[in-house]
């Protein structure tokens, strides 16, 4: 039997799981975020190198500096998530294993994003 769609119907779907290119460019995306925030965190702990814990609590207590540094922790939690994602979809084949290691990458990932704001916000409102 014959296929009776055109080259460009073919082409238009997004891969065989129809959402590989959107998880293609978020992963794009939270990378393109990250180089300023990344360059954020870096200055700011070369500038605060040597610092006593009080500083350092100052310095965090800052708004810009404690939304900057939450942004910092979520991005790179959901840009770890995405690149550990591929990663488990390519290399395990099983689908208990592959379900298990999902959702173990996903509370995980949100469980670690979750300590390191509310830190954030505990330190930032001097709690």
């Amino acid at each position: 039997m014959t296929d009776m769609n055109t080259p460009l119907s073919k082409v238009r779907g997004l891969g065989s799981a129809k959402s590989g290119t959107h998880h293609w460019f978020i992963h794009r995306i939270t990378a393109v975020a990250q180089i300023p925030l990344v360059i954020f965190f870096v200055v700011s702990m070369a500038r605060n190198m040597g610092g006593d814990h009080a500083s350092w609590a100052a310095w965090l207590g800052q708004p810009l500096v404690a939304v900057l540094m939450a942004l910092f922790i979520a991005n790179s939690c959901y840009h770890m998530r995405l690149g550990l994602m591929t990663v488990v979809e390519d290399y395990v084949h099983e689908k208990g294993n592959r379900l298990l290691a999902t959702l173990t990458l996903t509370f995980g990932t949100i469980l670690l994003a979750a300590f390191g704001i509310f830190s954030i916000l505990r330190i930032s409102f001097g709690g």
